[in-house]
């Protein structure tokens, strides 16, 4: 999917950069816009009874049509460390003093992780406002929906490594990964300076998630998993934003 969406975008970067020159300030502009993201999300739904709040940090690239319409794509990795019910996972590998005994006869110190990714293709609409809430008519407030992939699973680290019960194939039996297809909204502002120094988006995201196990069996449960989620994300997200457009050259006079 990664590489389809690559080969989607393609032609659109190698074309961001033939804009004729311009002056940002004067005019509304077609130009591609690369750009780093982070949010912060809470989840809802299915997910919500394994995962608390969650980062998202990524990154994409947009082109912004001279019309303000958007389309492009992002892809995020998503990492947490609040998994709820942990303990449930190893529960009959315990003890009766509750300890996971490693291969050196000790308690073991398990940790556990929230992981995953997601890549979207993106569209949406910028409207400016200008004067009033943009300095010029290439930024202002951004709707912007998507739909794409995402994937999510408890990853359980033994720092010591002496764990062989979770290590390599058996993790797999306890990580509850599962993916499937997600569509993605977000309301927020951005910000493109007329100097290019300073380019930034802020606003909210939602995203909607279908995922199944991707898992056969669980072993803490002993039982075949064809767990389907239906998921929510609710998140703020801010990103930076590198526009690649030609510059207005500066006039001289000579006298």
């Amino acid at each position: 999917m990664l590489k389809r969406l690559l080969v989607l975008l393609f032609p659109i970067v190698l074309a961001a950069p033939s804009s004729a020159q311009v002056n940002l300030k004067d005019t509304t502009i077609g130009m591609g816009m690369f750009y780093a993201a982070y949010s912060y999300q809470l989840p809802g739904g299915g997910l919500s009874k394994l995962f608390g709040g969650n980062s998202s940090v990524g990154g994409g690239f947009l082109y912004k049509l001279r019309t303000n319409w958007l389309i492009g794509g992002e892809g995020n990795f998503l990492f947490g460390g609040d998994v709820k019910n942990s303990d449930a996972l190893t529960l009959m590998m315990q003890d009766s003093d509750g300890l996971l005994i490693d291969e050196n006869g000790y308690g073991a110190a398990i940790n556990y992780y929230e992981r995953g990714y997601s890549i979207y293709g993106k569209f949406g609409k910028i409207f400016p406002f200008y004067p009033t809430l943009a300095p010029n008519r290439n930024c202002g407030i951004t709707v912007m929906l998507g739909g794409g992939y995402i994937q999510d699973k408890i990853r359980m680290n033994n720092p010591d490594g002496t764990t062989p019960q979770i290590n390599g194939d058996y993790a797999k039996g306890y990580d509850r990964l599962n993916n499937g297809i997600a569509l993605n909204a977000s309301l927020g502002y951005l910000f493109m300076s007329n100097t290019r120094l300073f380019n930034f988006y802020l606003g909210f995201e939602f995203i909607q998630a279908w995922t199944k196990s991707a898992r056969k069996y669980d072993f803490d449960r002993m039982a075949y998993d064809n767990t389907k989620y239906s998921s929510q994300f609710y998140g703020f997200k801010v990103c930076w934003f590198v526009p690649i457009y030609a510059r207005k050259p500066k006039e001289f006079y000579y006298y």
